[in-house]
């Protein structure tokens, strides 16, 4: 395998890079942990960073995990436009009725 990727070029390996799925390969137990360490220490940073900021907007976003294998990618949050805020505003505020 490794005979194999040292032959490839710059952009082959770029652009297997960027296609790659991690999750449908196999990791050994090192790889496991690794990928969880890295996971934890993202996290950590992020809640530093979070308690120190003055404003929640100059909070960073949450850090995403590694994909593991068998794990399948998380779904994008879903956003609701004006019309279902407007309603979901209403009915909170007791207009309901």
């Amino acid at each position: 395998m490794t005979a194999l990727r040292n032959a490839l070029s710059d952009e082959e390996l770029a652009e297997q890079a960027e296609a790659g799925e991690p999750e449908k390969a196999r990791w050994s137990q090192v790889e496991q942990l690794l990928a969880l360490v890295a996971d934890r220490v993202a996290r950590l940073e992020y809640v530093l960073i979070s308690v120190n900021a003055e404003k929640k907007s100059q909070r960073p976003r949450p850090p995403e995990p590694i994909r593991r294998p068998g794990a399948k990618a998380p779904r994008p949050q879903q956003q609701i436009n004006d019309e279902q805020a407007e309603t979901l505003f209403r009915l909170i505020n007791g207009g309901a009725a």
